[in-house]
């Protein structure tokens, strides 16, 4: 420990709120930039590194100023030297003045050690007050493996929280909102034995095979009774085509007039054109995303050199 410090514990650590960790980093080039998604800075954030790696940590208060210092465990070398990190706070304004790693290689630009223990110290914060009091004077559990921790699991690096008692009053309240509420489009409800489709949905070719599956087509085309209304509704709730998913789910097993030419001309008896009556799609490459976004931008500038609305 150096001259003047103390040991850190959970009731002497400078308190770092989320305003405050607002400010220091829309203030800081180091870790916000226009140029930068900061991702680096989300992931060194995660309380799954910082948490197992901070260690003897110190501080010293000099009027209203706090700094405190920290051992940090490089998570590529756990039993490389340790890192240093220093943290100052002013805490009379509630500023966080400067936060730097010594060692680190990458420490002039803003390390990822830096972010961690702010972040460590900022969670401490959070922590709600105990009867006990935990120094914080200790070695880290990352740089404990292989020596006193001979190996340490993914349940043990991070701090999950318990799995609530299962309580199926939750699920049976869902599905009594649901059934007030006349939902349709949840994929949950059609699992349930209460659930029936909706009439325009009844008549797809998948639900007709699963429905009234016989061993004799004959009997099956018997059961199959489509109406004259029913078909006008259909044709009403598939005006948009694309748009409706009903469109989709009619069109599977379906044979179209286009695609009773293709089965004219087609030689293979088990290829792509049954696999798309069948439901199956082309895989989509990046020249037809980019001809739908394109033939929008394009449809506009015929119309504007030609004056005239397509």
């Amino acid at each position: 420990m150096e001259p003047g410090f103390v040991k850190a514990d959970s009731n002497n650590l400078p308190r770092i709120d989320a305003i405050m960790l607002g400010r220091f980093f829309a203030s800081n080039n180091d870790f916000c930039s226009s140029e930068f998604r900061n991702i680096k800075t989300s992931m060194s954030s995660r309380a799954s590194y910082g948490d197992d790696a901070v260690s003897y940590v110190q501080l010293k208060r000099e009027n209203k100023f706090c700094t405190v210092k920290c051992k940090i465990c490089p998570e590529h070398k756990v039993h490389a030297k340790l890192y240093g990190c220093t943290l100052v706070v002013d805490e009379e304004d509630d500023i966080i003045l400067s936060v730097q790693c010594q060692d680190c290689v990458a420490s002039q630009g803003g390390c990822k050690h830096a972010i961690a223990f702010l972040m460590w110290v900022h969670r401490r914060s959070e922590e709600p007050s105990c009867t006990s009091v935990e120094c914080y004077w200790k070695k880290s559990k990352l740089s404990q493996v292989g020596t006193t921790i001979k190996y340490m699991t993914a349940k043990e690096l991070s701090k999950g929280n318990p799995i609530l008692p299962a309580n199926p009053s939750v699920f049976n309240n869902f599905l009594e909102e649901a059934r007030k509420r006349k939902v349709e489009d949840c994929q949950l409800l059609k699992y349930q034995p209460t659930y029936s489709e909706s009439e325009t949905s009844a008549i797809s070719m998948h639900q007709l095979t699963y429905k009234f599956k016989e061993r004799c087509v004959e009997d099956f085309l018997k059961k199959v009774e489509i109406t004259a209304s029913l078909i006008k509704k259909v044709e009403e709730e598939t005006r948009e085509q694309s748009n409706s998913a009903l469109w989709f789910e009619l069109r599977y097993g379906r044979i179209t007039a286009s695609r009773a030419f293709e089965v004219s001309r087609c030689k293979t008896s088990d290829g792509t054109l049954i696999s798309l009556i069948l439901g199956g799609k082309i895989p989509d490459t990046p020249a037809m995303k980019r001809g739908r976004v394109l033939e929008n931008e394009v449809r506009k500038t015929v119309e504007s050199k030609i004056k005239k609305k397509s």
